[in-house]
């Protein structure tokens, strides 16, 4: 059984996602920034970083590596093969990172759209897909639509003064029933009439502008915020093999503000006794497998443990939203195939998770390496914002 509820935590909506009772999926409703499209100005260059810093967004600055930026995006001069930007010149740029704790938001003038089975990606060239696709299916698509795209960025040239582009195919293009090559690059070329439209608004526009929001498009088409954040659920959802989940309001059974709280935890009990000990760190997380209450004279508790540690593990990457370096200290085993079979199961689990996900190898003293990417705060981060404008809110009142 799955479901999808809608509930609260102090006062923040949230769509949470559950099978057969066990929360799999959270997300806080909240308006983002990430990949909004803004019309900023050059408020100073740092040459011993090679960085822009940008001025967009009720005077918000971000930072703007000096390599990510097209001549295209400048607006107010043309820019020459050598020519640099400098203070004071007007440039459409996209919110790469946001801005967390004290490090400024990430730009970047490689700017992306995604469509229902493509992104657009300013600046690139050639035509990809998802890493998440079966191979077979993966290279078939890629294939099939590269000379036609091929042909449409010719024809839309013009409209980018000569950038280049590309696109990358999205997983859910697989299951495009009838002509695929057709549905995607009909996609494709809505992307690309957008990403114009954007261009040219950038040169009617006053610096501070926002030129583009997917969530606010999304807002504007369903009016309920909830909405793109239940299809959300569902893809997920769907990735599981479930495709009619039930969508309910919490009524206080599911007990979600426990599992939130449970997911503060560095401690994560599995049902064999064993546990995981889950450390956030600056630069990378660590997460330790434990025996625990686990009997230890048990055949194979080593095995049978990591592989329920794995299982979990990948669960609370999820849902904590941990991202960047992750190392796993699993029990130490001493048969290769066991071992083998564990990193199966990993990179298994790892395609399944909507944020790519990658095994990266093994270290000599059996560290597991994984990296994930970045697309949010981690769910530390965010309850720690949700907290401190409940505070703020009561020191108002």
């Amino acid at each position: 059984m799955a479901e999808i509820v809608i509930s609260k935590y102090l006062d923040t909506p949230l769509v949470t996602a559950f099978i057969d009772n066990k929360l799999e999926f959270l997300e806080f409703i909240r308006q983002r920034e990430l990949h909004n499209i803004y019309l900023g100005r050059v408020d100073h260059i740092v040459k011993n970083i090679d960085a822009a810093f940008v001025r967009y967004k009720d005077d918000e600055i971000g930072y703007l590596p000096l390599k990510s930026i097209l001549p295209v995006c400048v607006i107010n001069r043309k820019l020459g093969a050598t020519d640099s930007v400098k203070a004071g010149d007007e440039v459409i740029v996209q919110v790469e990172v946001e801005k967390i704790k004290t490090k400024k938001p990430k730009l970047t003038t490689y700017l992306s759209l995604a469509g229902k089975y493509s992104v657009l990606t300013l600046g690139r060239k050639g035509v990809g897909a998802s890493l998440k696709l079966d191979d077979k299916i993966r290279k078939t698509l890629i294939d099939d639509v590269k000379e036609d795209f091929n042909r449409l960025s010719f024809d839309s040239s013009e409209a980018f003064y000569d950038t280049s582009f590309g696109i990358i195919i999205r997983t859910n293009a697989a299951d495009i029933d009838g002509d695929k090559n057709k549905a995607i690059l009909d996609d494709a070329s809505e992307c690309i009439k957008l990403m114009s439209q954007i261009l040219s608004l950038g040169m009617c526009r006053t610096n501070g502008s926002l030129l583009y929001s997917k969530e606010q498009s999304l807002y504007a088409e369903n009016e309920d915020m909830t909405v793109p954040f239940i299809d959300k659920a569902k893809a997920f959802l769907k990735t599981r093999g479930i495709t009619d989940p039930v969508i309910v309001n919490d009524t206080g059974i599911h007990g979600i503000n426990s599992k939130v709280q449970e997911l503060r935890s560095n401690k994560v009990w599995l049902k064999s006794g064993a546990y995981l000990i889950i450390e956030q760190l600056e630069s990378f997380n660590a997460i330790d497998v434990n025996t625990g209450k686990a009997i230890s004279g048990k055949k194979d508790i080593s095995k049978k443990v990591n592989i329920e540690a794995a299982q979990e593990i990948m669960r609370q990457i999820r849902l904590r939203n941990l991202s960047g370096m992750i190392l796993i200290d699993f029990i130490n085993m001493k048969d290769d195939e066991d071992y083998h079979e564990l990193i199966e199961l990993v990179k298994r689990l790892a395609r399944q998770d909507y944020i790519h996900t990658e095994f990266i190898d093994v270290t000599g003293l059996g560290i597991m390496e994984l990296t994930r990417n970045k697309n949010d705060k981690s769910l530390k981060e965010l309850l720690l914002d949700v907290e401190k404008a409940v505070d703020i809110s009561k020191h108002q009142c």
